[in-house]
């Protein structure tokens, strides 16, 4: 490329030069020049009155030399010329040009990140179009940028040219990707509330740790400082800083452009509780009391903005359930400096009677416009509520479709009315994902899942999974219609085929079936599932009790399990109440959840029984937030109708219920069969405590400690006297089926990493049986990629 040469410089060059020389040969500044004809001389493509329109100087008429001046740069700002010259002589002005050359290809040389199919979406210099050193740079400028916005800031591109015949250049991009530019530290001034270490895991952005290879939110972002701000804000003020601003954002770079050091500089303010809450009206003929009853903000409770809104959306749908229109809830506070408490009214006001015109939605290609409608609980004609505008858009940015979300009101027709504008960018919904799992007990895994959360554009959700691990096979195909009959009704259906062979056991198992069911809110933290499910359970492959002929001892399971083998079919019908306190978010500090199920088989099938379950669970963050506090409780029932006694598969196994036991490790067993498989139990109840704790090393590593202390049983069968052994004497089996209680205590590591997240437990049984079966230490793995 010996001919190549740079556009910038030369042409800078070129351009002074023909600026100089028509001027040079222009009369005095004070004369006047009269021309009456124009010559145009040099051009190929572009036309005479073309150049006459940017020459845009009259004939016959008294021209300055400073209108000469003006013509000539409005003739090469044009951007169609490398060169312009103006020459009077006599009566002719003549107008010399030299027109840029068009582009014969454009290439791209020294990328390896950005493919040239991405970088050629970038550019606006097209081929057989005409150069334009100006657009050349700017193309080189946009370039530079998406590299930037990948983490490498130190990446070049210069624009060069080869020419070739015919006035035509090659255009090529000359690229210097440069390193990552990762960010070294992340660092706070002026906070007191919360360290360094817990401010840093609010933020989207990361330090680069040891994991910096594969960990790409390490690398420097602008893009993210608007949103880690927004984070930091949110965090301080849902916990009691009313006042709390960040005041600035420093990155600064180092030297080789290699390293980023960000700082924010934050004014925390005091912490506020919530004083006298009150709630008055202005609108003549409305009762205050009624709004109050709404009223969640409690006096001595720590200030939090989330807890302002619900209230204020409870009492705006209390007034339109009056039919009570155009009544707006404004929240007016009272800082008390002296005691740090806020005082606050909720004023009922008579708000401006307008209404909504129309809704306009533009950016969707993919998603149907009713999915996004349904999210509005406005609809044309409505009162306008312009904070239920904001939560709209804010339930649309939730639903994971749209990677930005815009609402804004106009002035509609009239004055009364306003027109509510609705601009989505839609992101990718589907997925296909391929993992590995692994566990002490159950071996390595894979499985491959594809799923598609907004199916058709329709935001319907379908997924389809498959699994194998050591010992076990399951494969799953589960549609939700998140709005069945367009109301807040989710429809679910799901389809399953498993199977285990021998996992932990000398049987094996399979069960294939569906079910269906609809979930709808009854509150505005709890829901209501109705299902129905029928499934066929097989137990397979029991092995009789019998003597070894080769080595004369006695071998197989259970009586009670090979009784129990076959196939059965269970239809049921169900319901489940589930409620969580996360829903409202109130408190970001603590939450609650509760769920209570009940199924009733014997709608058709074999089986006839009722299975009753309960799961409360809470978690409590303390010590600024570094500790978290975790605890739950379980239990469940399965009660036999018609003198039916339970199966195998219709019973309890205790499985992952308690820490440092393995699978199948506790509950009933028969002592007198030679395997001494477990037989599952007709109830339980498992109590599981955890802590979690930072170990002091840098929050980049990803790992943590945990602390936990489980206990719990598995126990009860209906019939363990019905079988009998290889004699068939009818001898009782020796069964313990007590309510045994087993306990465990343990240590867990936590390490977040790019192959998913890793959980070492180390456990140690306090309570158990002899027959138990420990695991003092379990490793689990579960990732996506």
């Amino acid at each position: 490329m010996t001919d190549r040469k740079l556009g910038k410089g030369a042409l800078a060059l070129i351009s002074a030069l023909t600026v100089a020389a028509p001027l040079a040969a222009i009369p005095g500044a004070a004369a006047a020049y009269v021309f009456s004809n124009v010559s145009i001389q040099g051009n190929q493509r572009i036309e005479p009155a073309t150049i006459l329109s940017y020459l845009d100087l009259p004939r016959g008429q008294n021209v300055s030399a400073g209108d000469l001046n003006a013509a000539l740069q409005r003739l090469q700002g044009s951007g169609l010329f490398e060169t312009v010259q103006l020459v009077p002589s006599g009566g002719t002005l003549t107008v010399k040009v030299a027109e840029y050359p068009t582009i014969n290809t454009i290439a791209f040389e020294g990328n390896k990140k950005l493919k040239d199919e991405n970088l050629a979406e970038i550019v606006k210099s097209k081929s057989r179009r005409v150069y334009s050193p100006a657009q050349a740079e700017a193309d080189a400028a946009e370039i530079s940028k998406v590299y930037a916005s990948q983490g490498r800031l130190a990446a070049r591109v210069d624009p060069k040219i080869i020419k070739r015949d015919g006035n035509r250049v090659d255009l090529v991009f000359e690229v210097r990707e440069g390193d990552l530019t990762e960010i070294e530290r992340i660092g706070f001034v002026g906070n007191r509330a919360f360290s360094d270490q817990k401010l840093r895991n609010v933020l989207q952005t990361k330090q680069a740790g040891i994991l910096r290879t594969f960990i790409k939110r390490d690398t420097f972002s602008p893009d993210r400082l608007p949103v880690d701000e927004k984070l930091l804000t949110d965090f301080y003020r849902s916990r009691g800083y009313a006042d709390f601003k960040v005041q600035a954002v420093a990155p600064e770079v180092a030297r080789e452009r290699d390293a980023f050091y960000i700082t924010f500089k934050i004014q925390e303010g005091p912490r506020y509780s919530f004083g006298k809450v009150n709630t008055i009206s202005e609108v003549p003929g409305v009762d205050a009391a009624e709004f109050q009853a709404q009223n969640r903000v409690k006096q001595g409770e720590i200030y939090n903005p989330t807890t302002i809104d619900t209230t204020i959306r409870r009492m705006e749908a209390l007034a339109l359930r009056k039919g009570l229109n155009f009544v707006n809830v404004e929240p007016r506070i009272t800082r008390n400096e002296r005691n740090q408490t806020l005082d606050l009214t909720f004023a009922l006001t008579r708000g401006q009677r307008v209404f909504v015109e129309r809704i306009d939605i533009e950016g969707n290609t993919t998603t149907l416009d009713e999915v996004i409608r349904r999210q509005f609980a406005t609809v044309e004609g409505d009162p306008f509520n312009p904070r239920e505008i904001r939560n709209s858009a804010e339930r649309l940015r939730a639903l994971g479709y749209f990677s930005d979300v815009q609402a804004e009101t106009r002035q509609g027709t009239n004055p009364d009315q306003v027109i509510v504008d609705v601009n989505v960018e839609e992101q990718p919904t589907g997925s296909l994902s391929f993992g590995a799992s692994y566990g002490v007990s159950a071996g390595v895994g894979f499985n491959l899942s594809l799923s598609e959360k907004n199916f058709l554009g329709r935001g319907q959700q379908v997924n389809l999974s498959f699994a194998t691990g050591s010992g076990s096979k399951s494969s799953g195909l589960t549609f939700v219609e998140p709005y069945f009959l367009g109301r807040d009704l989710k429809a679910r259906v799901q389809l399953w085929y498993n199977t285990t062979d021998r996992l932990n056991a000398d049987y094996n198992t399979r069960s294939v079936g569906f079910q269906t069911g609809m979930e709808f809110p009854i509150s505005e933290s709890s829901r209501l599932e109705l299902r129905y499910k029928l499934s066929k359970d097989t137990l397979s492959d029991v092995e009789k009790i019998h003597v070894d002929p080769e080595s004369g001892e006695r071998v197989g399971s259970s009586p009670i399990l090979y009784l129990e083998q076959g196939g059965y079919f269970t239809s049921a019908l169900g319901y489940t109440y589930s409620y969580d306190s996360r829903t409202a978010g109130l408190d970001p500090l603590n939450s609650y959840r509760l769920r209570f199920s009940q199924d009733f088989a014997g709608v058709g099938g074999d089986v006839k029984s009722v299975t009753t379950s309960i799961y409360a669970g809470a978690e409590s963050n303390a010590w600024r937030e570094n500790v978290t506090f975790l605890a739950e409780f379980e239990a469940g029932a399965v009660h036999m109708l018609s003198d039916q006694n339970s199966r195998f598969l219709d019973r309890y196994s205790g499985n992952g219920k308690i820490r440092g036991f393995e699978p199948n490790g506790y509950g009933p067993r028969d002592l007198n069969a030679p395997n001494e498989d477990a037989l599952g139990g007709n109830y339980f109840w498992a109590l599981r405590t955890e802590v979690q704790f930072p170990l002091g090393l840098p929050e980049e590593y990803g790992i943590k400690g945990g602390l936990f202390a489980d206990a719990g049983s598995v126990w009860g069968l209906n019939n363990v006297n019905g079988a009998t052994d290889e004699s068939g004497n009818g001898r009782s089996n020796i069964v313990d089926d007590g309510m045994h209680v087993r306990a465990a205590v343990g240590a867990s590591l936590f390490w977040t990493t790019p192959i998913g997240p890793l959980r070492f437990n180390f456990a140690k049984a306090l309570a158990k049986e002899d027959y138990d079966k420990e695991q003092a230490f379990d490793l689990t793995i579960s990732t996506k990629f």
